[in-house]
């Protein structure tokens, strides 16, 4: 009669050992250090000073409040225009994948890209000093701003493409790697990739509003060239050029610039109702070249990425208050340049800790679980700027001596990590599933959907402020403005997560 030895019983830890939870820690402290390879540094770099352009962003929103006289429905209004260069990426991808530059398909287009962005702050620079008299001042921060966002949308298809192509999908003695090995460094390249860009938020939050505070906005925008050198200067350091090559896609590049033409002949025009009907013909004109390029990939992970890129969609769509928010933060709650400032240091510090330590983590979570989730942590942590927008803060200093300051301080600290960790899951899908050969043509085409969907949420914030307008010295209509968005942010995603949630799993 034979017997059998029983298994040793696997010991499960201990979830709330001291030992545990510090190797947890420190696994998620140092894993985006041990990943990091000197092949990623120009992407990053972009990366990095697409979030230092904020280095300017007090300055220019004191300046356009008290220099300019666009009203705030004007100004949600060229919200809506400066959001579409985002969503005719597939353009610039097209061009990025196939036409060199003096013989770069990457690095030259870098380059111009630091060019138009340091423009633009020279156009703001001259608008602000009035050095620059050939227009107006609000049409020459119209142009400066347009002018920026194109060389930031360039730069940013560059570093798209370069994102799925610093992973080898081979061994160096040739042979295939291992594909969920391949799939968990593309999702730790799109991690460094949002770490780097909340670096360069965190980097230039402090500085910015102790700037705007002490020198001249024009020298603030004089100052910012160093943003667009920061970009320039990767493309230096590293040979990023792909050896991917493929002829030109004419009824993609065509396409694309037909629709170009079309969205800047609309914007010129001012035609009535030309925001809305750009934002459809954009709608259709995406998901067509999207249909095209993804022909290759099986139909189940399309539907995978159909629902997951519809709940992402609704998440991003949701509306803002508008400038107005900023003009009340000013007026009605004393908050100055340097104030702002140190918001702005407190939010990104979180956000980029918040970052490092989840996003590993949540790249292994289901996106509609990861969204449910900062959908019902973000209603929650909103409140604090709602009650502001409800002035509750008059009542806290009078009973508690709690006044704006402090409740501004919990509102960005709670409400700024969830940005950055939303796209996470996302962009880690789609860098997965990259076609051999278009990767900037498909990063860019998924970039212009989630970029439509801020083009959405910028068209609600204007039909918001036309219905509930706030002007500068008046904001008796910002408590039901911010308690609209509030809503519209909570119920519409919450929606969609509900009923395309198990989609994505």
């Amino acid at each position: 009669m034979s017997s059998e030895t029983p298994s040793p019983a696997v010991e499960k830890p201990n979830l709330w050992s001291r030992a545990y939870v510090e190797a947890q820690l420190r696994a998620a402290v140092l894993t985006p250090i041990q990943a990091m390879k000197l092949r990623y540094l120009p992407l990053l770099m972009v990366y990095f000073a697409y979030g230092a352009t904020g280095l300017v962003g007090i300055a220019q929103g004191f300046w356009v409040k008290q220099s300019l006289t666009l009203s705030a429905v004007e100004l949600a209004a060229l919200g809506v225009w400066l959001s579409l260069p985002w969503t005719v990426k597939m353009v610039f991808g097209e061009l990025v994948d196939t036409v060199p530059v003096l013989g770069s398909r990457r690095r030259g287009y870098v380059f111009i890209g630091g060019g138009l962005v340091a423009l633009g702050l020279l156009l703001l620079a001259g608008a602000a000093s009035g050095a620059l008299r050939f227009m107006s001042p609000n049409a020459l921060y119209v142009m400066a701003a347009l002018t920026m966002v194109v060389g930031l949308v360039l730069q940013d298809v560059v570093a798209d493409a370069m994102s799925t192509e610093v992973v080898p999908r081979v061994n160096p003695d040739g042979s295939p790697r291992d594909k969920a090995e391949i799939q968990r460094e593309l999702g730790m390249v799109q991690i460094l990739g949002r770490l780097a860009l909340s670096f360069g938020i965190f980097a230039t939050a402090g500085i910015a509003g102790w700037l705007a505070s002490r020198v001249s906005y024009a020298t603030v925008f004089v100052i910012g060239l160093i943003v667009p050198l920061i970009s320039v200067a990767g493309a230096l350091l590293v040979r990023l050029e792909t050896p991917e090559r493929r002829p030109i896609d004419w009824q993609i590049l065509g396409g694309g610039l037909v629709f170009g033409a079309f969205v800047v002949a609309m914007g010129l025009g001012r035609f009535s109702g030309g925001q809305e009907i750009v934002f459809l013909v954009s709608m259709a004109v995406v998901i067509l070249m999207l249909k095209r390029v993804v022909g290759s990939i099986d139909r189940n992970t399309q539907l995978t990425i159909l629902f997951a890129a519809l709940i992402i969609f609704l998440y991003r769509a949701t509306p803002g208050v508008g400038p107005g928010w900023l003009w009340y933060n000013i007026d009605k709650l004393g908050f100055d340049e340097a104030f702002l400032g140190v918001l702005g240091q407190i939010g990104a510090a979180i956000a980029l800790v918040a970052a490092w330590l989840l996003s590993d983590a949540i790249t292994r979570q289901p996106v509609a679980r990861v969204l449910l989730w900062l959908v019902i942590v973000g209603a929650v942590v909103s409140l604090p700027g709602l009650g502001l927008a409800w002035g509750v803060h008059e009542w806290t200093e009078r009973m508690f001596g709690i006044g704006p300051r402090s409740i501004a301080i919990v509102d960005a600290a709670t409400t700024s990590p969830l940005t950055q960790i939303s796209m996470i899951p996302m962009l880690t899908l789609i860098a997965i599933h990259a076609p051999s050969g278009h990767r900037a043509i498909w990063f860019a085409l998924m970039a212009s959907l989630m970029n439509l969907a801020l083009a959405a949420g910028e068209l609600q914030s204007k039909y918001l402020n036309m219905l509930l307008p706030i002007e500068r010295g008046s904001y008796a209509n910002m408590p039901a403005l911010y308690t609209s968005v509030w809503l519209i942010a909570l119920l519409m995603p919450l929606a969609a997560i509900l009923a395309f949630g198990r989609r994505v799993q």
